[in-house]
């Protein structure tokens, strides 16, 4: 019944038209496949999302200078959902139902993912979600290519107690007050337990969306780290990222004495902070610009490029950051997916997205887990440096697979030994297009 009617829905797609939105304005609705672009452009995390619209654009207009999918241009449909999430689940569905879409590429925060995965699910639609997150969550609809906690937080935590990271006793984790932070912080408490780090020296602090006054927390920081060597780990998300790193700095907090990681900082954000301060402090993350590649000096260079052509806002300071890799390899492994499909069928490019590789800018040949939705990523630490770039301080030996379900968590651990993924691809073969 439900497929039935999404069949009827998309037969009227060809009356519509007049209200797509995208570069081909004057195109009939069959000879174009539209994708759906949903990530904040205003409120607190326009400061992260809008880069990740843009480099969307930048992979679609590569897509249809080479010719297209399936002697089909890309338009894509961009909406606003204003960092506000109950309109994300909103804006999903206007994409879905109305626009018709072949797929969506968005979200950042875990409560907008939370929000509108419901509604995939409902319409049997796709979701590419570019941004690491809590884990604990496995979707038929969704394909994950940010990190999962093993893949970036539990790598970071082990390195900041080791001898070369610093050897840390006690741990501040601070962050912002919803389900990421929180979900990331019980997975980070239960493995310092594991670890032998008692509750006394865990302070865990949280702040709503777009907080800017962080004089007292900095200072409650200074005096929890009197007592041992202490790092912070920082969940803060969205605009707040600048006055918590002004705060820092105005405090004389140096990354020396009490070192920040951060796990949604990157070169995007320390584009408004003067980063002379902060020199040393640090990011984890599956991507970092500087990283010295081919593939990495090649999308560097056609982000640039793609910058000045269309006169972004920024300008030559724009930058690229991992939200923005995973964004750009998740586009252009659904459209190899297509390919390989020959159709946009949600279903059939499902299927196919099993064991799709793709050359990352990382360096790095990455592959679609078909099993669990999630990208096989390297990991690497970064130090910031004035310029606001990070130097590379440890990585891992390669890709590492995602582990969606925390094995430290009681709950998770059943479903990481019990747990079967009702979609497996089990009839996946290598895909065609490399």
């Amino acid at each position: 019944m439900k497929r039935s009617r999404w069949l009827k829905t998309m037969v009227a797609a060809a009356t519509l038209g007049a209200i797509l939105v995208g570069p081909s304005h004057g195109a009939r609705a069959e000879d174009v496949i539209k994708v759906g672009i949903l990530h904040s452009l205003s409120g607190t995390m326009a400061i992260s999302e809008t880069s990740l619209k843009d480099v969307a654009l930048m992979a679609i207009e590569e897509i249809n200078a080479a010719g297209g999918l399936l002697g089909k241009k890309i338009e894509p449909i961009v909406v606003d959902p204003a960092s506000n999430w109950p309109l994300f689940a909103e804006k999903a569905r206007e994409l879905i139902e109305k626009h018709k879409v072949a797929v969506v590429f968005g979200c950042w925060t875990s409560v907008s993912r939370k929000s509108v995965l419901p509604v995939f699910e409902e319409l049997n639609a796709l979701l590419f979600y570019p941004v690491q997150y809590e884990g604990e969550e496995c979707s038929y609809n969704v394909f994950y290519t940010g990190a999962a906690p093993n893949q970036q937080a539990i790598p970071a935590v082990e390195y900041l107690m080791s001898e070369e990271g610093g050897g840390a006793k006690r741990f501040v984790l601070l962050g912002t007050d919803y389900v990421y932070p929180r979900t990331t912080n019980k997975i980070l408490r239960a493995f310092l337990h594991q670890k032998g780090v008692s509750d006394d020296d865990i302070m865990e602090i949280y702040t709503p969306f777009g907080h800017s006054d962080y004089q007292t927390i900095v200072a409650n920081i200074k005096r929890f780290a009197a007592a041992k060597p202490t790092a912070v780990i920082s969940t803060i998300n969205g605009d707040s990222n600048v006055p918590f790193y002004k705060e820092l700095a105005n405090q004389g907090v140096r990354a020396e004495d009490i070192p920040v990681i951060a796990f949604s900082v990157g070169e995007e954000e320390l584009r408004g902070i003067d980063t002379a301060p902060l020199v040393g402090h640090l990011a984890a993350w599956n991507y970092f610009m500087s990283i010295d590649t081919p593939e990495n000096r090649e999308f560097v260079k056609k982000w640039k490029s793609y910058v000045k052509r269309h006169n972004l806002p920024g300008g030559d300071k724009r930058v690229t950051n991992d939200p923005m890799e995973a964004t750009y390899i998740g586009i252009k492994m659904w459209a190899q997916a297509v390919l390989q499909a020959g159709t946009t069928d949600v279903d059939a490019v499902r299927q196919a997205m099993g064991y799709q590789k793709f050359k990352a800018p990382s360096g790095y040949e990455i592959r679609m887990d078909p099993k669990n939705h999630h990208l096989h990523k390297p990991v690497f630490i970064g130090e910031i440096r004035e310029d606001g770039q990070f130097d590379i301080v440890w990585q891992t030996d390669g890709p590492i697979r995602a582990e969606p379900w925390s094995p430290y968590l009681p709950d998770s651990a059943t479903k990481v030994a019990d747990w079967t993924y009702p979609w497996v691809c089990g009839n996946c073969t290598e895909p065609k297009y490399k």
